[in-house]
């Protein structure tokens, strides 16, 4: 079970690269023009997915921020966001590559943003850090192109077949 955590993480890792990579380009009009998605814009959707995985690793581990709006904008600036989401991608990978098989069947408990206590197995709910990930990344490229970018690759498989994967495939 650890080594497809592991890949989901550095899955997740390569392919939040490459979004940010086709970001880069924008202005800053464009970085925070709002394009109709969920979140509004790609500042805001990039934000979101920050915040949420501040919010899911402080329940996994009991350290560091989380916001208690999903909506905060932590950085309006896209080289700031940058460094933090490579920062909290690292975070990831290294968490997960730290724990032992044994450790994705256990419990957790946790507090939601509603102040309910939950406990459920870890596994499923690293299950859905990694596919909010993905859903919300849709959401990205979908800006992207409505800013005219260029379509930016995110398939798993193409992951698994680039030099960072290949170990996962």
């Amino acid at each position: 079970m650890k080594q497809h955590f592991m890949m989901f993480a550095a899955y997740n890792q390569w392919a939040n690269a490459r979004i940010y990579d086709a970001a880069a380009g924008l202005d800053e009009e464009e970085f925070g023009r709002d394009v109709g998605a969920f979140f509004g814009s790609l500042l805001g959707t990039l934000n979101h997915l920050l915040v949420t995985d501040r919010v899911w690793m402080k329940r996994f581990t009991g350290e560091g921020d989380a916001p208690s709006n999903l909506a905060t904008i932590l950085y309006r600036a896209f080289p700031g966001l940058r460094l933090a989401r490579e920062a909290e991608d690292r975070r990831i990978v290294d968490w997960v590559s730290g724990m032992t098989d044994k450790a994705f069947t256990g419990r957790f408990s946790y507090m939601t943003t509603d102040m309910r206590t939950v406990s459920q197995r870890l596994a499923p709910a690293l299950s859905h850090l990694f596919n909010h990930q993905t859903h919300h990344r849709g959401q990205a490229h979908m800006c992207l192109t409505v800013l005219g970018r260029p379509s930016v690759p995110l398939d798993l498989m193409l992951f698994q077949r680039s030099e960072e994967g290949r170990a996962y495939a």
